[in-house]
């Protein structure tokens, strides 16, 4: 067998060009627009709005794309990157390439396989994806069908500590690297294009399956969510937001596991240092994809501030925004170690399951490689602030 990484560019280009020959196109779009465009023809109005949708007026998920814009590729000529290593480690896993799937709820909604899918997916391209605390199966058939893929559970911190702490320890049993505690939602943002619907799906039972497969929350119900599946999401609806949680708070987790702990939803500098003070193994950039502040600044701009607050002092990460492979590219440029893929894969998920969202990471990872190639990057770790346009780089 060859010592030869995989050159992702290349392979997924040429497989395309040479199914073209008899007259095959990509089932799944290319082309982020296109992929947009295509699952929302497949999906029904309220999943289509549950993920296409962010808070207020959107515009929080607009400073993403245009923060984008704002850092322009500075191509750098004759790098010699004829060979490419898109590999890398992240808290002890060594995967494929610095990018990850992003935990996102309610996958029932767009496939009937949900969260499974996509570790399956996850795990035959051996990228590590973050295990959403609403999602539409439990921990642990996600970690079954993601086999010895590497994989990181994300915590929504709601009243109940007990509850908090079971999800910790249920995910540290199966196999977790890292624990994610998503700040930036303690509360559900203002969604116009669900409350348009009237229609939330954490009432009707989906994605709450965390939930009801656990027993501190089971042990809080008269009747069991088979019994009385209604009263279960009722219960849900009064644990969940807890605005109240504070750094104290928190600390908690350390007398919960040894995992590392990363917090995610951090945009501030303030905010990273005094992570970095608490001791907290990685933070991770994010708005949470313009889905909970109108008017929120985008996270790409966040970035270089952030990254220059903890810089050596801790692992950093970011998602919000990412379409394509330039934009991972450029967020490893400005200083994240490993980038979430949030809606693209989702859609992908809507129009092909397992297939589809293994067909858009792959397109990622071939444009993410392209890019590096002409850009003279032979790793990740050669990605570096000077390929932009900034100020005095070019």
């Amino acid at each position: 067998m060859s010592d030869t990484p995989r050159q992702f560019g290349p392979e997924t280009q040429g497989g395309v060009y040479l199914r073209g020959l008899s007259g095959a196109a990509p089932e799944i779009p290319t082309n982020f627009i296109g992929l947009e465009a295509a699952a929302q023809k497949k999906m029904t109005p309220e999943a289509w709005a549950y993920t296409a949708g962010s808070a207020g007026l959107e515009t929080g998920a607009e400073a993403n794309r245009a923060a984008f814009a704002r850092f322009p590729i500075a191509q750098r000529m004759l790098g010699g990157a004829g060979v490419r290593n898109l590999g890398c480690e992240i808290f002890g896993a060594r995967v494929a390439a610095p990018i990850f799937s992003c935990p996102i709820g309610v996958l029932e909604m767009m496939h009937p396989e949900a969260d499974l899918a996509v570790a399956r997916a996850m795990s035959a391209l051996n990228l590590p994806m973050i295990i959403s605390s609403q999602a539409s199966n439990s921990m642990e058939k996600i970690a079954e069908a993601n086999g010895d893929g590497p994989r990181f559970y994300q915590l929504y911190w709601g009243k109940s500590d007990a509850l908090a702490e079971s999800f910790v320890k249920r995910a540290e049993a199966i196999g977790c690297r890292a624990i994610f505690i998503t700040l930036d939602t303690l509360i559900l943002g203002w969604r116009p294009r669900d409350l348009d619907l009237g229609f939330s799906p954490f009432l009707r039972g989906q994605g709450i399956a965390q939930y009801t497969s656990d027993p501190v929350f089971r042990g809080l119900l008269a009747q069991t969510p088979e019994e009385n599946p209604l009263a279960a999401a009722v219960q849900f609806t009064q644990m969940f937001s807890d605005p109240s949680v504070d750094w104290k708070r928190i600390a908690k987790i350390r007398s919960w596991t040894k995992l590392p702990v990363v917090l995610k939803g951090i945009i501030r500098a303030d905010d990273a240092r005094k992570a970095v003070s608490e001791g907290y193994d990685g933070v991770m950039v994010s708005n949470h994809g313009g889905r909970q502040v109108d008017g929120a600044i985008g996270a790409l701009d966040a970035l270089a501030g952030v990254s220059a607050a903890v810089k050596g002092k801790t692992k950093l990460f970011f998602d919000s925004g990412v379409r394509c492979g330039s934009d991972i590219f450029k967020a490893l440029a400005l200083g994240a170690e490993a980038t979430g893929i949030g809606r693209p894969y989702v859609y992908g998920l809507a129009l092909g399951g397992e297939q589809g969202v293994k067909a858009v990471m792959e397109y990622l990872l071939a444009e993410l490689d392209i890019t590096m190639a002409l850009n003279g990057c032979q790793t990740p770790e050669d990605i570096s602030q000077d390929l932009l346009s900034l100020s005095g780089n070019t």
